[in-house]
């Protein structure tokens, strides 16, 4: 299946109420087994990289990494760049074959950032690409931006009055989220998202999810929650399993890379498929 643009999959998650994994993937062993999980689920899924990620491989060269990797996939995917306030890489990402961005310039004034987003989505639509926009920072640091002071929260009216003008396809709320993992349950702001969806329309951007309750997935999901970024438990699952992975070869004295590839290969895998089966992924592929 050829790749599938950010809005095709987010409407049709949100019109059937399940959510779409939305994946940080770090290189090209996390893309491939998040790639094999989503097969195997028959489920639609979201690669999303970090502008770190882009600037340590290349734009190019990770875009054709993506490309070889999903050439013979046969479910939707489509390629997200995450958090971005840079607008020179927001330019050469859509230049460069990605398929949607999300203009992340929560720190500008709610006007600037809405005459900016405005631009991003209007330059987006020139390559058919599609925006995530926000206007509350996601409280801590991911991949280096973002930071770990909570941010205010705009007034209901404020964010609708953004999605409509702005044209955004897809909305990241502050509700209460926070990026990394919670060192307590968080209290979240769950009406916010049912009352956006009800008022715009638009899919809503779930970020902060590693450490939320099933429970929580699930009602988030339901009220629109449609796109939900999963970065900190892919990360983990990654350098955990390499840990384990490097902790026998050394008490076995036998030093074998793809030994510790597999092993890091299967727990990215059950780490996938655990994520879409919550979110009702599973079986949702076209």
């Amino acid at each position: 299946m050829p790749v599938v643009p950010m809005k095709e999959i987010l409407d049709r998650a949100l019109a059937e109420r399940y959510g779409v994994a939305a994946f940080n993937v770090v290189n090209d062993l996390s893309i491939e087994a998040v790639l094999a999980a989503a097969v195997a689920e028959r489920a639609p899924v979201i690669l999303q990289t970090s502008v770190k990620t882009v600037k340590q491989y290349g734009r190019g060269r990770l875009h054709d990494i993506f490309q070889a990797l999903v050439r013979d996939v046969d479910v939707p995917v489509t390629l997200h760049l995450d958090h971005c306030p840079d607008r020179a890489v927001i330019t050469g990402c859509l230049a460069g074959g990605w398929n949607s961005v999300l203009f992340d310039a929560h720190e500008l004034d709610v006007a600037e950032n809405r005459r900016q987003t405005t631009e991003v989505v209007a330059e987006a639509r020139r390559t058919g690409a599609h925006v995530e926009g926000e206007i509350e920072g996601i409280q801590g640091v991911e991949d280096d931006v973002g930071s770990d002071d909570a941010s205010r929260i705009q007034s209901l009216e404020v964010a609708v009055d953004f999605i409509k003008n702005t044209g955004v396809d897809c909305f990241a709320p502050a509700i209460g989220n926070a990026h990394g993992q919670y060192k307590q349950a968080p209290t979240l702001d769950a009406q916010r998202v049912s009352d956006l969806v009800a008022a715009t329309g638009v899919p809503m951007a779930l970020h902060g999810g590693t450490g939320l309750s099933d429970e929580q997935f699930t009602d988030l999901i339901a009220r629109g929650c449609a796109k939900v970024n999963i970065s900190t438990a892919l990360k983990e699952s990654f350098m955990k399993s390499g840990l384990e992975a490097l902790q026998d070869a050394a008490e076995r004295g036998k030093w074998d890379p793809p030994t510790l590839f597999r092993h890091q290969r299967t727990a990215l895998i059950e780490m996938a498929t655990r994520h879409i089966r919550l979110f009702g992924g599973s079986g949702r592929a076209w």
